[in-house]
């Protein structure tokens, strides 16, 4: 692939983390101190994108494999985007922001699939080629975080419109990517052919359906982070949260190379339990630190992220890959992104929302704050009681499963 293409696929993925990284993290916190949401209704708004995650194969499957070019898919939901967003930023109540911050999250959440797509298809060599180009999606994520941390917009509705602005001049970018029409007939759609009957016959071993299930299940106290992080941060007094949270993308490029030394030494399965304590263990720094003294334990929470994403997810990933049929990776993969990132992201939306309301104080002039030790102590217990069940039930009955090259590890994708 010529240096030129790869730097066009580098600025799409720059743009596409870009345009989720500079709302997502911070809408808890504009929905919280701004428009006063309760938490029910804030673990509600941040769960849009896993129902977008859940039908987004669906879509995938029926638009982008059968109709249209996926350049032209892409521009498209980018600039329905872009309008959705803007009507979102602008409203002060939660039915109308949950209705078009969902209708978002249907278009955006296709996208994730669809650049990749689009980017193997320019590729001869995926295995060395993408990790470079998919580095520079983590890249926009950091720059969105330390963007909106510095200038202070965490509380307000600018995040919001700053992501429609960039989905403006993603959509237009778009139309300049190459030509990428569908390689399928359009022919009736299957539920068979989103998840082929070879994929679902996976989990008929043990051990495959025990990892699926624990993958479900540790997703659930995994919202507690991505939804209410940034709002904790934020009420305890920590000073430019969003760009602070960025630290936890910075380790996770770390941890992504050190991936294949552990992987020799621990192997799957203590790679996905390592995952999970480092889950429990980030609650509990959370838990007990704060802006003052604890800063550090505030500090360390984020920085696990790198070990509590890439150990858990990036291996998980890894050994779907090896348990599936060489011919229906991609479509094992759909199933685990739908599993997880879907369906254990939005039963954890609800619980989250609900456990933060739990522990709701009002005060003066109808602010509201939270105990925060008792909420990161339901998350740190839901973490370590998955933990429990996957250590003394998992086996893993795949030979080279404690083996994974480079090469392996950067084909997949990170966050």
């Amino acid at each position: 692939m010529k240096k030129l293409m790869k730097t066009r696929l580098a600025l799409m993925m720059f743009l596409q983390y870009f345009i989720w990284g500079v709302w997502y993290v911070t809408l808890g916190t504009w929905l919280g101190q701004s428009l006063r949401f309760t938490g029910a209704q804030i673990g509600l708004v941040a769960g849009t994108t896993a129902i977008g995650a859940i039908v987004s194969p669906f879509l995938v499957g029926l638009i982008a494999d059968r109709l249209f070019a996926t350049q032209k898919v892409l521009a498209a939901v980018h600039g329905l985007g872009a309008v959705l967003l803007f009507l979102a930023s602008s409203q002060v109540r939660f039915g109308p922001v949950y209705v078009l911050v969902l209708l978002y999250a249907l278009c955006y959440m296709p996208t994730l699939a669809l650049t990749n797509s689009l980017s193997f298809r320019q590729m001869s060599d995926p295995k060395t080629e993408f990790g470079p180009i998919r580095v520079l999606g983590t890249g926009g994520w950091i720059v969105a975080g330390l963007l909106i941390g510095t200038l202070r917009l965490e509380a307000t509705a600018i995040p919001m419109r700053l992501a429609g602005a960039a989905s403006i001049l993603m959509a237009l970018y778009c139309l300049t990517l190459p030509d990428t029409p569908p390689l399928m007939k359009a022919t009736q759609f299957r539920m068979s052919d989103v998840f082929p009957v070879e994929v679902r016959q996976l989990f008929k071993e043990r051990s495959f359906a025990i990892f699926v299930l624990a993958s479900f299940l540790i997703c659930v106290p995994l919202q507690f982070y991505y939804a209410f992080t940034n709002l904790f941060l934020n009420e305890v007094g920590v000073k430019n949260a969003a760009g602070k949270m960025t630290g936890g993308q910075m380790s996770e490029l770390l941890c992504m190379l050190l991936i294949p030394w552990f992987f020799r030494r621990l192997g799957v399965k203590y790679m996905l339990i390592a995952g999970m304590l480092a889950w429990t263990l980030r609650y509990m720094l959370f838990a007990y630190g704060n802006s003052g003294s604890g800063m550090w334990m505030l500090w360390l929470g984020i920085l696990l992220h790198g070990i509590c994403y890439d150990f858990f997810f990036v291996t998980g990933q890894i050994y779907v890959d090896r348990k599936a049929p060489i011919a229906l990776r991609a479509a094992a993969q759909g199933m685990i992104t739908l599993i997880t990132y879907g369906a254990g992201m939005l039963v954890g939306s609800w619980l989250s929302g609900h456990v933060v309301d739990l522990y709701a104080r009002s005060e003066a002039q109808g602010i509201v704050t939270h105990e925060w030790r008792s909420i990161w102590m339901v998350a740190a217990g839901c973490s370590a009681a998955v933990l429990l069940l996957f250590f003394f039930t998992f086996r893993d009955t795949y030979e080279q499963a404690n083996v994974a090259s480079q090469s392996e590890v950067e084909t997949v994708v990170s966050i």
